[in-house]
């Protein structure tokens, strides 16, 4: 009595401990030991039709796990049946329902890729957006569901995708737009300086437009104020801002982008009126009449261009006007006389008012250089170019 009751107690622990609806299988192969599978991971087989079949009536069953190994099996297996892209687009979405956002991006991707013309394809490339922009706000990957990194480069491959599998797409403007946040985010001013341009040059009707081109001037206007190529970041930010306003001029950030221009502007005049200031103390005079030039020039009227004309001024009269020209001028300046004796002594008697004719242009002095090359050159004259590098190619999308 004491051994049955032994045996039975086991038995009915299992019973109690397995639910009746947990039904795993025991597998036996040939040369192969048996195998418990856990419910849901059993192989299974059968003709595209045959698993389709399966996977729908595992969804009515809410058996999700087998719906999608048998919806993947369709697709690994017969990617060329007229039912791929439907389960294709199934196992994506049951992914997603899953809270797998990575693998149903992944799988949305198989779908507007491999199936093109699936009818599914806007639905497809709609959700990956819908992923890229949960990761672009904050949400992090997990790790045994515990958030643990931040998921941008994850968004940034998503919206890639979308950009270079549907170029003409609804959601293709603003993906490329938020390529541009994700560089802002990661601190590659650079790079979101290009996605935006990307987006004003290829999309210069979408309504995005507008925000990108005034992210460009915004982005090179914290440059100037915070990096350390001030002057080239100020020119490529005013350039920034007058297209906006050229092409923006109703947008309700017009008044801001007016505004920081001025900024931009008297951000200049002042580092021009420190430099002079900085050569005028060094007696540098011919340099800092150089730099209160640029001041008169980039601000005609204001307090700052009053104050540098009256120091030029001041300089002329205590050391002469001569010394400070650039070197060129003062060459010039210095082979004239010479240039009119020998003209001089070489004319005719015959002449009538006895001015020396000019024979070639070669005889006229060089017209005076705009600014001194041995010394830096003025805010204003620096080049309007770019340093944004090229985009990292976009990786390739894991189906």
């Amino acid at each position: 009595m004491v051994p049955r009751f032994y045996i039975l107690v086991p038995l009915l622990i299992c019973c109690v401990a397995v639910p009746p609806h947990a039904r795993g299988a025991v597998v036996f192969k040939p040369g192969e030991k048996a195998r418990y599978v856990a419910p849901g991971g059993e192989e299974i087989n059968g003709t595209a039709q045959e698993l389709f079949q399966i996977a729908q009536a595992a969804e009515n069953n809410g058996n999700r796990s087998r719906a999608m190994k048998a919806y993947r099996t369709i697709v690994r297996k017969f990617g060329r049946d007229t039912l791929a892209p439907a389960a294709a687009f199934r196992y994506a979405q049951l992914s997603e329902q899953a809270g797998d956002d990575l693998k149903a991006a992944a799988a949305y991707r198989v779908v507007v890729e491999q199936y093109p013309n699936s009818r599914n394809f806007d639905e497809a490339i709609e959700a990956q957006f819908r992923i890229g922009e949960t990761y672009l706000a904050g949400k992090k990957l997990k790790l045994l569901g515990l958030p643990v990194r931040s998921a941008l480069d994850n968004a940034n491959q998503i919206f890639a995708a979308i950009v270079r599998t549907a170029p003409y797409g609804k959601y293709t403007a603003r993906a490329q737009f938020n390529i541009g946040l994700v560089n802002e985010k990661q601190g590659n001013a650079e790079g979101a300086v290009k996605a935006y341009q990307a987006v004003v040059e290829k999309f210069p009707d979408q309504p995005v437009a507008i925000d990108a081109q005034y992210q460009i001037g915004y982005l090179w206007f914290n440059a100037a104020r915070t990096g350390t190529r001030d002057a080239k970041a100020a020119a490529n930010a005013k350039i920034g801002f007058q297209d906006f306003v050229f092409r923006y001029p109703k947008s309700e950030k017009a008044a801001q982008a007016r505004e920081n221009f001025r900024i931009l502007d008297q951000k200049q005049t002042t580092d021009a009126f420190k430099i002079a200031k900085f050569y005028d103390k060094q007696k540098n005079y011919r340099a800092a009449v150089i730099y209160y030039n640029d001041v008169i020039r980039q601000q005609p009227g204001s307090t700052a261009s009053d104050r540098a004309r009256q120091r030029v001024n001041e300089l002329r009269a205590k050391v002469g006007d001569a010394a400070l020209q650039p070197p060129a001028v003062t060459a010039a300046t210095a082979k004239k006389p010479a240039a009119k004796t020998s003209a001089a002594s070489s004319s005719s008697p015959s002449d009538d008012a006895g001015i020396p004719m000019r024979t070639s242009p070669e005889d006229a002095p060089l017209p005076p250089a705009e600014a001194d090359e041995s010394l830096p050159p003025p805010a204003s004259l620096t080049p309007d170019t770019t340093t944004a590098p090229d985009p990292s190619p976009t990786p390739s999308p894991t189906p």
